[in-house]
């Protein structure tokens, strides 16, 4: 299959990246960060998560964030909705795109969310049905795709299965997490292979973990299998809970220079981009975890 000549940047940092900040990020360093990557290009920003406070008391400003953001209408600006209290919360505060999360290891599941894999598929349907039927699209994560914390390698049917029934559901979409960066390139497509026996390419997403540092490797390696998806964070936002000091998220700076160096189109401003990472880093204390924004800077 030939390599996608478009990717769909999906920017998870004011989410992803800034969730597990100890210290208190404010509204306005929100909105900056956002209202400057949505003037980088970036097509897709996820800019929130309607959670309970008291498990990310970093997220419990969402819905203010979601009011002050400069919004352009050809940017996404997805929020999470774990269940149907978050997704009320966020229609209320007008979001056009919600996320659940799913896990494809069971021992994850159950530490993460309390719950066996099929019980928390089920709390997600009425979610996702009430989100559809308001008019608003629905994203659908499956994190531990290449292994788990607690179990080691997870088998790629299992997370076929768990992909193809949150697309039953309602998902238009489903990312596909490499939540501690295990995977390696061969892998990674052995899993795409089979997500793709029972969903299209064009609906799934890569979403790698740098912890081991492969995960340039493993988006190339997924893009020869046609997807055209990448989830990223902004400079490197957001660590590794499970590996202590490693990096987490792959740093979007870094994807967009390897896309663009092969004649890839992303639509985003690679310089404007490195001035958000500059602007978040500056604002909350920690250097870039983007190679490509140490190199030119």
């Amino acid at each position: 299959m030939a390599i996608p000549s478009h990717v769909k940047i999906v920017e998870v940092g004011p989410r992803d990246g800034l969730q597990n900040e100890a210290n208190p990020v404010s509204v306005e360093v929100k909105v900056g960060l956002i209202d400057r990557l949505t003037q980088a290009g970036l097509p897709v920003i996820e800019s929130g998560s309607f959670v309970s406070p008291k498990w990310v008391p970093q997220m419990a400003s969402s819905a203010e964030v979601l009011a002050a953001i400069s919004k352009r209408p050809d940017v996404v600006y997805p929020v999470l909705t774990p269940n149907m209290q978050g997704l009320e919360a966020a229609l209320a505060a007008g979001a056009q795109e919600v996320a659940v999360f799913g896990a494809a290891s069971e021992s994850f599941s159950l530490k993460n969310i309390n719950c066996s894999i099929a019980e928390s598929l089920d709390r997600f349907a009425p979610v996702i049905a009430h989100a559809l039927t308001n008019g608003v699209k629905v994203r659908g994560y499956v994190s531990c795709v290449l292994g788990c914390p607690y179990e080691g390698e997870i088998a790629p049917q299992a997370v076929a299965q768990v992909a193809k029934r949150l697309a039953d559901m309602g998902c238009y979409e489903i990312s596909l997490g490499d939540t501690v960066g295990v995977g390696t390139p061969l892998k990674a497509q052995a899993m795409i292979d089979q997500v793709a026996a029972l969903l299209p390419v064009s609906m799934l997403a890569a979403h790698f973990h740098d912890t081991y540092g492969q995960a340039l490797a493993n988006i190339l390696a997924v893009l020869e299998r046609g997807v055209a998806v990448v989830d990223s964070s902004v400079a490197g936002l957001g660590g590794c809970p499970y590996a202590k000091g490693a990096a987490g998220n792959v740093a979007t700076e870094d994807v967009v220079y390897m896309l663009h160096g092969m004649g890839i189109k992303t639509g985003v401003d690679l310089t404007k981009l490195i001035a958000a990472g500059t602007y978040i880093c500056g604002s909350i204390g920690r250097p870039t975890g983007s190679k490509v924004a140490k190199a030119l800077g």
